[in-house]
């Protein structure tokens, strides 16, 4: 009871510049976007980033991601072979023309979906992983399931048009996200301009990524296209040391899905700045300690706090300081005590710790006698203001 007549929710507003207008959200033509910082871990776009659409070939994705983890985990090399079925081998759309007496390597494939979007390459890789195209598309939903990607399911492994095949945008980033921070002796597969595999399909031979030859940076990842789909594409691309992820869908045309995707790609890397904000150590407030051998304890964030932020707000930044006041001795330092969360004009908002900057023991008769009076005190001070 004492401490709800003492505890105080503490909200103050820590301002680092002066008042700016608020930053006008990029205007995208796709149906569907999402783009990311990944080196800040900032959202700088989402349009209709959580609807499940059908995803076309950029759900190749996902069937690279379970044969890197099979890699990754020594159930497969590169060297490893495959056999080719008859199924595999009837895929039509984009292939990379295999048949039933080849015995591709696991290297072979990974360019085969990467560079020739191969469907045919997607089955082999499935019926050499799960046994069936089936089994292997169960698998992949409990997969997507455990990474968090909440509006994804898979009917295949290719992304041949399904009703029951759709990913969000944001769950394309995700996995996009995954495949460069946990494979990178992978990743660069994804840059490779060229795989004419065996000579065999020379009008299918180069990467369809649209963003590899611009020299803007990009270095990955997927196209893809159907008539439901429209086209879209998964890229990302490192300036300096800023990486950027960027998904669109539903363009009328190539031509367009190039165009939109540099549009966002040069938006995201010159309209927003990395900046510190907050030096690690730095104190930002003080909470009273209830009970306790010193009357407060200073609050800092634990780590330096550098975020991205437009261009023209890079001088105004505001921060709300969320804290209980006062908090029960005894304190340790390092205890997480309140937030600190930033907010940017049509940016998802940044919360992160406050902590005790030291330590505070409990209180002896001193405190607990000052404690007492202090609770007398506002008692009293209640009492009188009910009369």
């Amino acid at each position: 009871m004492h401490r709800r007549l003492f505890s105080l929710f503490a909200v103050l507003v820590l301002a680092l510049g002066l008042a700016a207008p608020a930053r006008a959200m990029f205007e995208t033509r796709a149906n569907a976007a999402y783009v990311v910082d990944l080196t800040t871990d900032t959202v700088l776009l989402s349009k209709n980033a959580d609807v499940p659409l059908p995803p076309a070939s950029m759900s190749k994705l996902m069937t690279l991601n379970m044969l890197f983890e099979a890699l990754r985990d020594g159930r497969v090399t590169l060297d490893t072979r495959f056999s080719v079925s008859s199924r595999a081998k009837a895929m039509g759309g984009s292939t990379m023309f295999l048949n039933e007496t080849d015995r591709p390597t696991v290297e072979d494939l990974i360019r085969g979906i990467i560079v020739q979007s191969g469907n045919d390459a997607c089955v082999v890789v499935a019926e050499g992983l799960a046994g069936t195209e089936d089994a292997f598309a169960r698998l992949m939903n409990q997969r997507a399931e455990a990474l968090g990607m909440e509006q994804s399911t898979f009917s295949n492994a290719s992304g041949w048009p399904s009703p029951n095949h759709r990913m969000s945008m944001h769950d394309l980033a995700l996995l996009a996200s995954r495949l460069i921070t946990e494979f990178p002796e992978y990743y660069g597969y994804f840059g490779q301009r060229e795989f004419p595999f065996d000579g065999r399909a020379p009008q299918n031979r180069f990467n369809r990524n649209p963003l590899l030859d611009l020299g803007i940076g990009a270095d990955g990842l997927k196209t893809g296209h159907t008539q439901e789909a429209g086209y879209g594409l998964v890229g990302s691309a490192m300036q300096g040391n800023r990486r950027l992820v960027v998904v669109i869908s539903g363009l009328s045309s190539a031509t367009e899905r190039a165009q939109e995707a540099e549009r966002l790609i040069n938006w995201g890397f010159r309209q927003f700045i990395q900046k510190t904000v907050v030096e690690a150590g730095t104190e930002v407030a003080r909470a009273d300690v209830w009970m306790g051998a010193k009357l407060s304890v200073p609050l800092q964030v634990a780590n330096e706090i550098e975020l991205l932020v437009p261009a023209l707000l890079r001088d105004t930044i505001e921060a709300e300081l969320v804290y209980d006041s006062p908090v029960e001795a005894p304190v340790v330092k390092g205890d997480q005590l309140g937030e600190i969360v930033f907010r940017l004009p049509d940016m998802q908002e940044k919360r992160l710790p406050l902590v005790a900057a030291e330590d505070v023991a409990r209180g002896g008769f001193v405190p607990h006698l000052r404690t007492a009076a202090q609770v007398l005190f506002d008692r009293a001070i209640g009492l009188a203001r009910g009369l």
